[in-house]
């Protein structure tokens, strides 16, 4: 599981500390609703301070958990690159900045781009313990016209399904800029692949090279409306979910789509593992991305060393060979 930060986990809990439990409760149960009917995004109907503190427990785990998952693969992807600064579009409270500081020890300045101003005030209070310390919010919308500083690495989750389809591709040439990375990161849902589809293709476009999740710069080979490309990532439903959100199990599972890109030549996976792998006596069975195609690949106890990774692979992971 992923656990947050005891020193995040601290800061949110004495952010919510202030509120009575069923203004908490209230506010997620109507995010929780904002969430499943559309992607209009949460965000822009907070009106109170304990809508923004319920915003913050209820979405900061999950995004913290999926944006880390998808830095540590990329990174995983690009040994040698140790950006010094990160734009982080959208940021919100500021999660990627929190999953981005130990997978990056190098990060030594982060602009995080909000247009709330509540959402601003509540991350830079989170923020005054997180890894890198020099964070700067900027309250702006997202804009290809804005002016944005030069960044390493370039951030943005769960945002660019709230702007219009139309402004995607350009959005998307905006964060790519001049920066060495781009990760963009959306929910695992037809629609956030769908969204991330774009980006993958308009990023190929602007000269990146894709390190993860896919093993190539070429076609996606999963056909849109059969199927979507996505993760999941399992984290602990603490005590301080629990104050904000119902639910009897201990832990909840983030599903997620992403793209990382990169300028210049890296080493590529030879696949990806596209979902949990079916393990019985003897064999693995795991669905992998070999850039080509996707296809459905049995690996048995006889194969040695290749079973024995098999056993420990996740969905997601890299997988070393395509047959």
């Amino acid at each position: 599981m992923t656990m947050l930060p005891d020193e995040l986990r601290t800061a949110l809990e004495s952010a919510l500390a202030r509120y009575a439990p069923h203004d908490l409760s209230r506010a997620t149960e109507q995010l929780t609703e904002r969430y499943r009917t559309g992607p209009s995004a949460a965000a822009p109907h907070l009106r109170t301070p304990a809508d923004i503190a319920a915003y913050a427990a209820y979405r900061m785990p999950a995004t913290y958990a999926a944006a880390g998952t998808a830095m540590r693969r990329a990174a995983a992807m690009t040994p040698g690159f140790a950006p010094r600064t990160q734009l982080d579009v959208g940021g919100g409270t500021g999660a990627a900045v929190w999953a981005a500081g130990p997978v990056w020890p190098s990060l030594e300045r982060v602009t995080v781009i909000e247009h709330d101003p509540q959402i601003i005030e509540l991350g830079r209070r989170l923020a005054r313990t997180a890894p890198v310390r020099d964070v700067t919010w900027r309250r702006a919308s997202i804009d290809p016209g804005l002016d944005r500083p030069p960044a390493d690495l370039v951030t943005m989750s769960y945002a660019l399904n709230e702007l219009p389809p139309q402004r995607h591709a350009d959005v998307v040439r905006w964060l790519a800029g001049d920066a060495t990375m781009v990760i963009v990161i959306e929910p695992g849902t037809p629609a956030g692949y769908a969204n991330i589809a774009t980006a993958r293709e308009t990023l190929t476009g602007c000269g990146l090279t894709i390190v993860a999740p896919c093993p190539h710069d070429g076609p996606c080979p999963i056909r849109q409306g059969g199927d979507w490309c996505h993760f999941s990532v399992r984290l602990p439903r603490t005590s301080l979910h629990r104050r904000v959100k119902s639910g009897t199990l201990g832990f909840e599972d983030e599903k997620f789509s992403y793209v990382a890109a990169v300028r210049g030549e890296w080493p590529r996976a030879a696949a990806r593992v596209l979902r949990h792998p079916q393990k019985r006596k003897g064999m693995v069975s795991l669905r992998l991305c070999t850039g080509d195609e996707v296809r459905d690949v049995v690996v048995s106890k006889r194969q040695g060393e290749l079973y024995r990774l098999a056993r420990d692979v996740d969905w997601g992971d890299d997988w070393p060979a395509a047959d």
